[in-house]
């Protein structure tokens, strides 16, 4: 109910809540005054805000911190500056291991600058100057003392720092408004400036990127290439808002400098919207002519080798892709565009161009995603040239580091398929290594004060905070994340359990299952629904841990997703397919809502995956790659072999969102029998979970 009206705050959620918060007492009944307070707080009700957070100090003072805090932001919100000084006033003491250690402060120098107590305010903010000194909101508020104390040019100075510290934060929006205000957004230097357009643009906010540089460009007093400079700016940013038209683009000035690259890049990209090969080719002659080191060029490569995979044109993209990687070796593409000119040498029987460049891509990116494919790739061709022990020694390599990801388990069938071939050198081994794992405990303190608030704020649906009130506890390092995760699991909320660790543990889906203890990756790899799962996949033929680990990539076990496609729930089904199977299952009066149903929506899901493993004559590769782009696309991609191996097909998918979602789910697969593996094995033996 709190999650509910932490996130929706209607009437009949606040009604729920409040009539479970009248039947408790103590802590239960804090912590729902809480999501009380917090929710009223939000809707700006600030009068019941307040009431419900006394309420909570009434039955508990384990979340009175909480109560002081919020409360003191809504009377500060509503003008009530004397109120909301006397919660604050004294908080660090009264509260000397609050979450709002800094914020509590920050909120009291406000109130005190809005009473006119501006020395009171400075006090205030130089008790915490060495912890806050470069976050946002302490800049904010020590800019506004400084500007109230009259020592307006540092005011202005300060205001600037943040603006250009934290350029996407909401304080370095006021502190722009006060800047203008002030008029020292004059001072801003044209290079400041460029570097604010520059992070909008980088933050993907094209638009304000686009108003700066427009800005920018207008200003007469600046030298012409740079004027020039924000005009290619400001038309990259509507070439991200698909409103730069070609005319635009080309009445840009053709300057021979960086500018002229640019302008060249977008206009080979609105050639390649309209499929006018011949003009992205000429352009792209003229930047390899007249900027053969510019980054433009390497962008115009890498882009137009893209559209020749999608084409199936093999050798002009390997072209493209080769070019890239053999004149621009440390461009962020380098490594994705070196390794595809080498798989797609590799797909026109090209072999020894493949070798090499798969012998090249071990060494020069051995840290690259790709390199576990190269491996792999490699050791098939030593397969091919008899060589049994390099092609074996490969297959370990890639086994060993990369554990459950798809090709180890394809150098795992090669390894079993090779029998055991005598070993050779392997220096390959020195470059690449496997992600070290950082120790992991599976306890943490029953009596950490910590934790049972932030299971407190977890029951009242505040999960912004319980991150921060876990890692509060000073001795959390090695176990904070797993606090985190199985709080939100014990609330029957799989979903952001699975975040939390994905997010603390980015290394998992590489690393041996001994390595990282099982309360770990229980909740990475979910069985939530477990019996639905199993029932459902025998009515259908299917693997459950094929279900699930399709599940975990689809939805991460929400059962409430719905998808930017419109697809729902946790198969994630269209409401125009869950409406055929609903029919097939003999479900009347369907309704879309329905998907959102974790029953239903495995029911519908398992059948719908059945249809397309029957439809791709059982081969789950080609289901699970239609699944993600549908079955038109696979059908296409099939008819671009031969392929020697369903290896060779899902290598050759040209979306990379698709063929990493088919790997993805493969790998999960694997993981999911592993760890059920390890808890058969520590459940005989009396083992336990912590390595």
């Amino acid at each position: 109910m709190a999650q509910q009206l932490t996130t929706m705050r209607t009437p009949a959620a606040y009604a729920g809540v409040t009539a479970w918060a009248h039947r408790q007492t103590g802590d239960a009944a804090a912590a729902a005054y809480l999501a009380l307070g917090h929710a009223y707080l939000v809707d700006k009700r600030y009068s019941d805000a307040i009431a419900n957070l006394r309420l909570v100090k009434q039955n508990s003072e384990v979340l009175s911190d909480y109560a002081d805090f919020l409360a003191a932001s809504a009377e500060h919100d509503q003008g009530n500056e004397a109120a909301a000084e006397a919660l604050l006033h004294g908080f660090n003491d009264r509260h000397p291991d609050s979450i709002f250690d800094i914020e509590a402060p920050e909120l009291e120098a406000n109130v005190l600058l809005a009473e006119g107590n501006v020395s009171g305010a400075q006090n205030v903010l130089a008790s915490i100057a060495d912890e806050a000194n470069d976050l946002p909101n302490y800049e904010l508020v020590n800019a506004k003392v400084l500007f109230a104390l009259g020592r307006q040019q540092e005011a202005i100075e300060e205001f600037k720092h943040l603006l250009l510290s934290h350029p996407l934060t909401p304080e370095a929006g006021v502190a722009r408004a006060k800047l203008t205000a002030l008029g020292g957004e004059s001072n801003l230097s044209a290079a400041e400036l460029r570097s604010l357009g520059d992070a909008y643009y980088n933050g993907g906010r094209y638009a304000e990127a686009g108003e700066q540089y427009h800005a920018l460009a207008r200003n007469a007093t600046l030298p012409a290439n740079e004027r020039n400079g924000f005009d290619v700016a400001a038309a990259a940013c509507d070439l991200k808002l698909k409103r730069l038209t070609e005319g635009q683009a080309t009445a840009l000035a053709d300057t021979h400098d960086e500018n002229g690259a640019r302008r060249l890049y977008l206009l080979t990209e609105l050639a390649r919207n309209r499929n006018d090969e011949s003009d992205l080719l000429r352009i792209v002659d003229r930047l390899k002519t007249e900027f053969p080191q510019s980054p433009w060029l390497a962008e115009a490569l890498f882009s137009t080798g893209n559209m020749y995979l999608l084409r199936k044109d093999y050798a002009n993209a390997a072209n493209s892709y080769g070019y890239l990687a053999v004149h621009f070796p440390a461009h962020k593409n380098a490594a994705a565009a070196h390794w595809r000119a080498g798989w797609l040498n590799y797909r026109q029987g090209l072999y020894n161009d493949a070798a090499r460049m798969f012998d090249e891509q071990i060494k020069l990116f051995p840290n690259a995603t790709e390199t576990a494919a190269a491996l792999y790739w490699r050791g098939r061709l030593y397969e091919q040239d008899n060589n049994r022990s390099q092609a074996a020694q490969n297959y370990r390599n890639v086994s060993r580091v990369y554990q459950h990801f798809f090709y180890a388990q394809m150098a795992r069938q090669r390894l079993q398929a090779l029998g055991e071939p005598l070993l050779v050198s392997d220096t390959q081994a020195e470059t690449i290594k496997a992600t070290p794992i950082p120790h992991l405990a599976d306890t943490f303190p029953a009596d950490s004060p910590h934790i049972a608030k932030a299971r407190l704020v977890a029951n009242a649906g505040l999960n912004d905070y319980i991150a921060q009130e876990i890692a509060a506890d000073p001795d959390s390092d090695s176990w904070s994340a797993l606090a985190e995760a199985q709080l939100y699991a014990s609330f029957g909320e799989s979903y952001r359990a699975m975040r939390a660790l994905k997010r603390a543990l980015p290394y998992a889906t590489s690393a041996p299952i001994s390595s990282i203890p099982l309360a770990y990756w229980r909740i990475l790899f979910p069985q939530a629904w477990w019996d639905t799962i199993k029932t459902e996949s025998a009515k259908n033929g299917l693997d459950p841990y094929l279900v699930a680990s399709l599940i975990r990539q689809e939805s991460e076990f929400n059962p409430g997703a719905i998808s930017y496609a419109n697809a729902y729930g946790l198969m994630q089904l269209l409401p125009s397919v869950g409406k055929s199977l609903a029919r097939e299952e003999g479900i009347s009066h369907f309704e879309t809502y329905q998907l959102l149903d974790p029953e239903t929506n495995i029911r519908l899901g398992t059948r719908n995956l059945r249809h397309l493993i029957d439809r791709f004559g059982g081969v789950q590769e080609y289901a699970l790659a239609a699944y993600n782009a549908g079955e038109e696309r696979v059908t296409d991609w099939q008819a671009a072999g031969p392929y020697h191996g369903i290896d060779e097909f899902v290598e050759s998918i040209p979306f990379t969102q698709t063929r990493d979602y088919v790997q993805g789910i493969l790998r999960n697969e694997d993981i999911y029998r592993a760890i059920d593996a390890a808890a058969a094995t520590q459940s005989k033996t009396g083992i336990g979970a912590s390595r």
